[in-house]
This record gives structure tokens, sequence and C-alpha cells, in this order.
């Protein structure tokens, strides 16, 4: 089945979804390595979902398609946004249309999340950004609309994670976005790559200067120009764009 949403995604590379000016396209390689969304903030509408009108959890693609349809919404857009906890609540920062829904978490641990600098992907009245968590405060004034906080950042400044290995071997099936003026850009990988190699193809390939991983094993797309809604393991909070 991956297969076949692969060569769909091949076919529909380069076509602009119905919401305008967002397009997602797979890298021109054989098999693509990457699959990019770009999302055009100046004339899309990205939002953050978590739970329904009645408190629950969405936890997947197709659960939050099917509430948007019965609200006379279509999704277009989707990808799991960030990391969070066995009760699927966020591990650190997340804010729906300007509501602080989750606090932002500066604390040390374990595990990628807490692999500083970790960072903070935000919309505010000025567009998209993503910056390292300790900036945040100074910006939450400042008229951000939604945020969610992940880690480790993919660049910095242009600058790649320190703690990256070039030749190492762990590698997965990861998704992040970065951005480009008041384009916020997803990619998740089609292959298993390491942080390094994944850090390089935002700052060489895409031409981002930040970036921020978004998870790993769960990095699910839901794209309706290329036809595509992966399965995976049950998700926390999720991105999404809809037409109207």
């Amino acid at each position: 089945m991956r297969k076949l949403l692969l060569l769909l995604a091949l076919c529909a590379a380069g076509v602009a979804s119905a919401a305008g000016m967002a397009s997602a396209a797979a890298a021109a390689e054989d098999p693509p390595r990457y699959t990019v969304v770009r999302v055009d903030l100046r004339t899309e509408r990205l939002e953050l979902f978590l739970r329904d009108d009645t408190g629950v959890e969405f936890k997947s693609l197709e659960r939050l398609e099917a509430w948007l349809a019965g609200r006379n919404r279509q999704l277009l857009f989707a990808m799991n946004a960030g990391m969070y906890h066995a009760d699927f609540s966020p591990v650190g920062l997340l804010v729906q249309e300007g509501r602080e829904v989750s606090p932002l978490n500066l604390s040390a641990g374990a595990g990628n999340f807490f692999l500083k600098p970790n960072g903070v992907f935000l919309v505010s009245d000025a567009g998209p950004r993503v910056v390292e968590s300790s900036e945040y405060p100074a910006l939450a004034k400042s008229g951000v609309r939604l945020a969610t906080q992940s880690g480790p950042l993919l660049l910095r400044h242009g600058a790649v994670h320190p703690a990256f290995i070039p030749n190492s071997d762990s590698r997965k099936i990861r998704n992040g976005v970065g951005v480009s003026g008041h384009t916020a850009i997803f990619v998740i990988s089609e292959q298993p790559v390491n942080f390094y190699e994944f850090a390089l193809y935002f700052r060489d390939v895409l031409h981002c200067r930040d970036a921020l991983y978004l998870d790993g094993t769960v990095s699910a797309l839901y794209s309706l120009a290329l036809r595509r809604s992966d399965l995976t393991r049950e998700l926390g909070p999720i991105f999404g764009v809809t037409a109207p």
C-alpha cells in the first residue's frame, strides 16, 4: 500500500491543493527519499488539533478527517505535530487559536524532546517561525495564534544541532517542519534517515535556516493533493489545513 501511495505522490508532484497556494511533492529521487508539503500562511490557515468538542482526543488522521467532514470542512493536509505523553497530552507547549493548552517545558530529561536545544514552531501575526524554546516567552504576547514544542531543533540560524552524528546508524522514518518567509515547510522521510541527514535536507535542499524535529516512529502524513493518508500509531497533537 505504501508503494502505491508513493507512486501516486510522484504523479501528483507539484500539484496545488484545493486550498490555493499550498503544494505537496515527492522529492525527485527513485524511490523518493522525502515528501514535502508547503503551506503559505498568507493564503492558508494552519491549525492545531488535539481533542474534539467533547474533549476526546482525535488520535488518528482518519478520525480528524471524519470529524471535520461532519462539520462541512474538508481536510487538505495533516501531520503529527509534536511529542506527547501516554495519555496523548503534549510533552511541552501547545497553543491553539491563541489559547495555551499546555505550558512551555524547559526542564531537563531523557529522550529526543529534551535533547537541547529543543524548539517551538509558532505562527503569529508576523508569520511562521521556529525558535529555541527559551526564546518563546518573549514572543508569547506578540499575537501567537498557534504553537507546538518539540525537540531537538534540527537547525538554528543555519547551524545543525551540535549533538547530531553524520554517520549515525540511528535511522528512522522522521518528520519535521522548517520555515522560509511566510511558508511553513513540512517534511516526512520515505526511507529511514538519521538526524544529521534530515537536518541537511532542510538546510541544503529546502534552504531553511531554522527547522524543528517533530517525531519519528509515529510520523504520518495526510495529503489530499497526493491522495495519501498514512496509518500509524495513535497520535497526540495534529497539524491541519482545511477547506473552506
